[in-house]
């Protein structure tokens, strides 16, 4: 850079507070820091005036110095390289699995589908062709993403077929359950303009049903009337059900998963193991609903939220008195709200605490925080029915749960993961805050050191999926009691 007259000095704040901080934290001081280290977190106001001098001519012949300005955690002689001068918490909270070194939003498709099923090997022998493509960046690679794993699902495909013919059942069901897992990971990746998208998720949905049909006999299609039209879903009909009633999850989606997601997902299997259904949703604004019947999002989730209860309290095999909704990412938005104004639900769980999905789309925009799939703005103006990028961002400004879950008034379970570099873990203490009027409002958080502790907790999905389910399952039994 020097030859073309352009300085570079690395500036390290360290902790400092945010205004988007709703609440003091405590300054992590680790065992080798110093004693003489500032006791006050930094804030704007001082680590602005060093950038002011950087970018001055007083420093037109500073370059190639890492500076920290983070109140003394680094001050031991100078700092000698960039991992000297980035504090050991903000290094360790990089807890994702990263195949695709720094591509955070393929990392999260291959960490997803590893954490649902796949296997370690098939994964492998798709990405390793696709390393370079990575390089390119989120948007620019994701035909190669998809042609990669649609011949990992080819493969897949071919083995079930003559498992099948030779009688070999499970070995089929198994080897379709993966495919599934594998397309839908890879379909999820397109933008919503590629002509790719819908053959390849009606694919999904083909191969998903060959699932059922050898693997998972218990799970079924089903339609819900809403509106005139009806809404897709999955039922998990529990094998408590063979001597009665059960009680019943809705389980709903975020921005950008689908029901194919929350199959391959197995939660729907912790909820059976433990005596409980699982209506799993397309909800408008996401998978089929979406694609394929053009229903959009909408703020008032309680409208198809209500339509699913009324589909579920016709069914015998339903504890009526024991409905509740689970929804993760941006269903954490979604579930809360629901719960809130539809007073039939029985207990509510943000599986991922979207408290103020409009103000993150803010920051998304100042590249504030990461996104979940490629082709980012393309995607959300769809999920919503919009097609102006400034008149959407005043919309979202209405997504948020602020004057809402304090009308929520069942149990309330709020997971979050400590590092989730999408959502700010402060929204799950201002969900969890607000929750005034819930009789059980519980929150967890998911640390590094056990895991789970990026968006959803997909870097260790099963360890919050059965926390998940422990908790619907002691609460729906304290709720029989009563």
């Amino acid at each position: 850079m020097g030859p073309f007259g352009i300085r570079v000095n690395p500036g390290y704040p360290g902790t400092w507070r945010h205004p988007r901080q709703l609440r003091p934290r405590p300054l992590s001081t680790p065992p080798t820091s110093p004693k003489h280290r500032l006791a006050a977190p930094g804030t704007v106001g001082k680590v602005a005036p060093l950038v002011a001098f950087l970018l001055s001519d007083a420093a037109s012949y500073i370059t190639g110095s890492e500076i920290p300005d983070d109140g003394g955690p680094t001050s031991h002689g100078g700092v000698k390289s960039v991992s000297d001068a980035v504090p050991s918490t903000i290094q360790k909270g990089l807890d994702l699995f990263e195949y695709f070194p720094g591509n955070y939003v393929w990392n999260l498709g291959v960490v997803a589908a590893l954490n649902s099923g796949g296997l370690i090997d098939e994964v492998d022998r798709a990405c390793r062709p696709i390393r370079e493509s990575a390089t390119r960046g989120e948007d620019a690679g994701t035909a190669d993403f998809l042609r990669a794993w649609a011949a990992l699902t080819d493969q897949l495909v071919a083995q079930a077929q003559e498992a099948e013919q030779a009688g070999h059942v499970r070995t089929a069901g198994e080897l379709y359950f993966r495919a599934t897992n594998y397309l839908c990971q890879a379909e999820r990746m397109l933008a919503h303009s590629n002509p790719d998208r819908v053959p390849t998720y009606r694919r999904v949905l083909e191969l998903a049903r060959k699932s059922f049909d050898l693997r998972d006999r218990r799970v079924s299609r089903v339609a819900i009337p809403y509106e005139g039209t009806t809404l897709p879903g999955y039922f998990s009909q529990a094998p408590a059900t063979d001597d009665g009633s059960a009680p019943v999850v809705v389980l709903v989606n975020g921005l950008d998963s689908t029901k194919e997601h929350m199959y391959s997902s197995g939660h729907w299997q912790e909820l059976a193991a433990r005596g409980i259904s699982c209506l799993m949703l397309d909800q408008p604004g996401t998978g089929e609903a979406l694609r394929l019947q053009g229903l959009t999002a909408r703020i008032d989730t309680e409208a198809w939220a209500g339509a699913a209860v009324d589909w579920l309290e016709a069914r015998e095999d339903v504890d009526r008195a024991r409905i509740g909704i689970v929804g993760w990412s941006l269903g954490g938005y979604y579930a809360p709200r629901a719960a809130a104004f539809e007073k039939r639900f029985a207990l509510c769980v943000a599986w991922g605490a979207n408290h103020n999905w409009g103000r993150v789309q803010r920051r998304r925009l100042e590249r504030e925080g990461e996104r979940p799939v490629p082709h980012y703005w393309e995607h959300v103006l769809w999920v919503w029915g919009h097609d102006d990028i400034d008149t959407f961002i005043e919309f979202a400004d209405a997504v948020h749960l602020d004057g809402v879950v304090e009308k929520i008034a069942v149990p309330f379970l709020i997971v979050h993961g400590e590092n989730d570099r999408q959502i700010p873990l402060e929204y799950a203490h201002a969900s969890y805050d607000q929750a005034v009027n819930s009789p059980k409002r519980e929150l967890r958080v998911f640390t590094p050191e056990e895991g789970a502790s990026e968006h959803i907790g997909l870097d260790h999905l099963p360890h919050v999926s059965t926390f998940i389910a422990d908790w619907v399952a002691d609460t729906f039994t304290e709720l029989a009691r009563r």
